[in-house]
């Protein structure tokens, strides 16, 4: 029993002493040979944790346009054969606003929008932003705070007040250090009073600054500055994202009774839905991710090859060595676990330097591009596993064709 014991534990550790001394013996063939392996684990965890920092940055994008947002846009129009895009219509109207917020059940808020580029006058200079008509409730409906100030209220739409919310970057534009609040930002000569600094939230989804815009009730842009009489779009906050859809639908059904379209007649409209476009980045960004990684993973079956050409070379090489063993005592099993080890040793290597380079790379890949790679344990245990695997798997065969060979062909060869 004793015997047996120290067998079972003995000789897998006399074979993982040989095997380490031999790699010692041959430095340069054993890192060459990890080499491989270091690009393939380098690569899987370089790729995921780009992917999963693109991936996370696509969905940030997305949840800052809000939280359970629909937008209504109005229709396209055609001028001279070319299609002036969605909200160019003028098919949308306050009271289609008003009439979605008092008739559908499970809408929180709505936001009646009128937007325009234009330039912006304050402190002696100029900038040309974004001017957005919105209602006292946007802010809410976009979840975007306030750095300094406060938000215009109802009061100043209904009375279509001359006060301004401005973005961050065009505050700095305007204003440089200083603090904007109460000073006046002039609009086609018309003063507006700025009450508040929006925080800011950089790029959002599309590629469009969110902090280069200035913020008015709608009443002001459309009675003041732009004369429109129908809206751009409509913000709608709704309750519970599980009835987005469902919601949807009875908007949709809404204004198509409200704009007299008959059934044969397509929308006038559209409606986003951003719990969909969440969902669908979302799947794609995965797809992406996996993707990649699947890509990169053939690197780890390249190295694999290495090792086990590596391997059999080294099995030749060491023919008469092999003989000797089993001359003086040595068991086909100890011969086995002496070459496996040799190629574990190495896979196992070359995977923990892979994570290594593999992190260094990402974060350098995310820091060029401008967001956070993100590492997570899963691909580093993924990674360490493969590699074991891949020891062992690559560095049978060698190991096999080693035990078995004949001790007294062995010893004779040259």
């Amino acid at each position: 029993m004793i015997r047996s014991l120290q067998n079972l534990i003995l000789r897998p550790l006399l074979a993982g002493l040989i095997a380490l001394r031999a790699l010692r013996r041959n430095k340069l063939r054993s890192t060459l040979t990890a080499l491989g392996i270091i690009i393939g684990v380098a690569s899987v965890v370089a790729m995921v944790a780009i992917g999963n920092g693109a991936q996370a940055r696509i969905e940030g994008q997305v949840a800052a346009l809000g939280q359970n947002i629909l937008t209504v846009f109005a229709g396209s129009r055609r001028s001279g054969g070319a299609n002036t895009g969605l909200g160019s219509a003028g098919t949308l109207t306050l009271a289609d606003a008003f009439a979605i917020g008092r008739e559908i059940p499970g809408v929180v808020a709505t936001s009646p929008e009128v937007s325009a580029t234009g330039q912006v006058i304050a402190n002696g200079r100029n900038w040309s932003t974004s001017i957005m008509g919105q209602s006292a409730a946007y802010l809410t409906i976009r979840d975007w705070k306030l750095a300094r100030g406060s938000m215009f209220t109802e009061r100043d739409v209904l009375a279509a007040t001359k006060v301004a919310v401005i973005g961050s970057k065009t505050s700095n534009q305007l204003f440089g250090p200083f603090d904007p609040i109460g000073e006046t930002v002039r609009v086609k000569n018309i003063p507006f009073v700025i009450i508040g600094v929006l925080s800011s939230k950089g790029t959002g989804f599309g590629g469009q600054d969110q902090d280069d815009r200035l913020i008015i009730p709608y009443s002001s842009a459309m009675k003041r500055l732009t004369g429109d009489r129908h809206l751009r779009s409509i913000n709608i906050q709704v309750s519970d994202a599980n009835v987005m859809s469902k919601i949807q639908d009875q908007i949709r059904n809404l204004l198509r009774q409200r704009h007299r379209l008959p059934s044969s007649r397509e929308d006038d409209f559209s409606i986003m839905n951003q719990k969909e476009i969440a969902d669908t980045v979302g799947n794609i960004s995965v797809i992406i991710t996996l993707f990649l990684g699947a890509i990169a993973s053939m690197s780890l079956v390249v190295g694999g090859i290495g090792i086990m050409n590596i391997m059999l070379v080294s099995v030749t090489e060491r023919t008469r060595e092999i003989g000797i063993r089993i001359a003086v005592g040595a068991e086909g099993s100890d011969i086995l676990l002496q070459f496996l080890f040799e190629a574990i040793t190495i896979s196992l290597l070359g995977g923990l330097i892979g994570v290594g380079v593999g992190i260094g790379a990402s974060r350098l890949v995310g820091a060029l591009a401008g967001f956070n790679a993100i590492v997570s344990p899963g691909s580093i245990i993924l990674a360490f596993g493969v590699s074991f695997l891949i020891g062992v798997f690559f560095g049978f065969y060698p190991a096999r064709q080693a035990a078995d060979l004949n001790p007294i062909d062995a010893l004779r060869y040259e």
